[in-house]
Order: structure tokens, then sequence, then C-alpha cells
């Protein structure tokens, strides 16, 4: 069985601007993923609201900082085949990341690092890696993300072009969210149900010629 590690953040998770709640388990796009890959594949959703690709969030409750929690992950679900990484919304906040592009590029790139840096205690293989670059933010009536993300739509059209340079250098497979699903105007950043479906469709599609 092959084991594939989803490493991210409130897209991960399934947030549902709607609500605000959850979308349901089924509807979540690490769920399918593992709906369209079957039972030959496992498939383990790691997100967490808010989570940066390698910054601090003082003002959270839990350790936000990818890239110091990614090696504990890796040693907790080892072995794993392939990790996608899909981060880098967050660092575009005001107070996390420094609100760019090239910076959530660089964080990126650094749980890359993580990854093939890992050393596991079991002797088993670094896995392949998928980074996924978010997609665009929406203008927003939403008082509260206007303000967390204010100014930082034109930087999330960079994330993009940013992320696959990032993967060329280190000859890694990257998706693009952007090419496949739009966030909501609700809140400006989440995907709605049906956006995070084709998000999961995308995904499984370029996972399949793995397997």
């Amino acid at each position: 069985m092959k084991t594939i590690l989803c490493y991210g953040d409130s897209l991960t998770w399934g947030y549902d601007a709607e609500g605000p709640s959850r979308h349901a388990y089924a509807d979540r796009w690490p769920s399918v993923i593992a709906h369209q890959l079957g039972d030959d594949v496992r498939i383990i959703p790691e997100g967490l609201n808010g989570r940066t690709t390698a910054y601090d969030d003082h003002l959270a409750a839990a350790d936000r900082n990818g890239a110091r929690i990614l090696p504990t992950m890796l040693a907790s679900h080892e072995p794993i085949d392939v990790v996608i990484l899909a981060l880098g919304t967050n660092d575009l906040k005001r107070h996390t990341g420094g609100g760019t592009a090239f910076q959530a590029a660089a964080g990126i790139q650094r749980l890359i690092a993580v990854v093939r840096e890992f050393r596991s205690t079991m002797g088993f293989a670094i896995p392949d890696v998928l980074i996924v670059s978010p997609p665009a933010l929406v203008p927003t009536q939403d008082p509260d993300f206007h303000q967390m993300f204010g100014g930082a739509i034109e930087e999330s059209r960079q994330l993009k072009s940013a992320y696959a340079r990032v993967a060329q250098q280190e000859q890694c497979a990257h998706l693009a969210a952007s090419d496949h699903c739009v966030a909501t105007p609700l809140d400006g950043v989440h995907l709605d149900a049906e956006n995070t479906r084709t998000l999961g469709f995308a995904l499984a599609s370029a996972l399949k010629s793995r397997f």
C-alpha cells in the first residue's frame, strides 16, 4: 500500500466559509483523492487552519509554523511515498510571512528541504514531493478577512509562477490550484464544496500516473 501525506492549511482541513464550518468529509480534497485512487493508497489528511509554510503566528494558540511541525508528521506516519505540500496562503497575512509570494515560495522551498533532509530511523526511503500553489485570493466584503489579507490579492496571483520556479529548481512536481478552482467571495480565501472537490480530482489525476 502506498501512503500520501496531505500537509496543508484550512483548504486541506476543509474550512467552509458559508458556515463558517467544515465541509463534509467526502467533499474535502484529501477524501476525494482517497476515493479516486482506491484502497491501495492510504491518504493522511494533515490540515490546520492558519498554518504557514515556515513562519510563526504568535496570535494563534497552536503552532502554525509548518517547517517546525513537519518533521514530527514525517516521523509519525512513515513510511510515506508522497508528501503533498499545500501551503502559502497564510504567508500573505500582514502579521505572518511578510506578505509576499516570494516569501511564500521561499517557505515552500524550505519544506521541500525538510522532507528531503529527514532521515528515517527505520531506513525508509525519502518521499516524493508534490507542491500545490494556492488559489488566488478574490475580493470580499468580509471585514475580518479583508483586513487580514488586505492588499494581498495581487501577490496571491504571483504564487503560481513563484511555485513553478521552485518546482523547476527542486525537480519536484507542481500543481497550480488556480488552474482548477477559485476562492469564494464570501471570505475571499477559502473554497466552497464544489471547488474543493475539483481540486481533489485534479490532484488525484496528477497522482494516478505514480501508482
